[in-house]
C-alpha cells in the first residue's frame, strides 16, 4: 500500500510539470515542429537510452530516493540503519494513513515499519542502501 501511494504521489508530483512542458509558451501556435525533426531521423539508442529520466515509475522513485536520502541518513554513511530508515517510512506511512483517512495503533504502524526494513534489506547487511531502497520502493509499482 505504502508503495502504490509513493508511486502515486510521483505521478502526481511529475504531472504538473508534464504538463508545463506540453505547454510551452508558443505551442498552440506552432505545430510540433521539434518532435516531427526527432521523428524523421533513426534513432540508435536502445529503448532505455531513449527513455526520459522521469517518465518510469522507478526511475521516478529513484529521483525521489536521491533527493530525500540525505535528509533520513542523520550520520551521513549513505545507508540507512534501521532507525533511519524507519523514521522515513513512519513520514510516509504518516501521509498515507492521512491521504486515506485510515488509521492504525502504533504498535502495528512500527511491526509493519520492521517488517519492511527486513524485506528492504535483501543482502541482509542490517543497513538499507540507495539501490536495495530504490528496489523495494519500486517493487509495487
Amino acid at each position: 500500500m505504502i508503495r502504490a501511494f509513493l508511486l502515486a504521489t510521483v505521478l502526481t508530483a511529475a504531472s504538473p510539470a508534464l504538463a508545463q512542458q506540453a505547454m510551452t509558451p508558443g505551442a498552440a501556435t506552432q505545430p510540433a515542429q521539434p518532435s516531427t525533426a526527432m521523428s524523421a531521423q533513426p534513432s540508435t539508442a536502445t529503448p532505455a537510452q531513449s527513455t526520459p529520466a522521469q517518465s518510469t515509475p522507478a526511475a521516478s522513485v529513484a529521483s525521489i530516493v536521491d533527493s530525500e536520502f540525505p535528509a533520513y541518513d542523520a550520520n551521513g554513511d549513505g545507508q540507512l540503519d534501521q532507525s533511519e530508515f524507519s523514521r522515513w517510512m513512519l513520514a510516509l506511512k504518516n501521509q498515507e494513513m492521512k491521504a486515506t483517512g485510515q488509521q492504525l495503533p502504533a504498535d502495528q504502524v512500527t511491526a509493519w515499519a520492521n517488517g519492511a526494513f527486513t524485506t528492504a534489506d535483501a543482502d541482509k547487511s542490517l543497513m538499507v542502501s540507495k539501490p536495495e531502497l530504490i528496489t523495494y520502493l519500486s517493487a509495487g509499482a
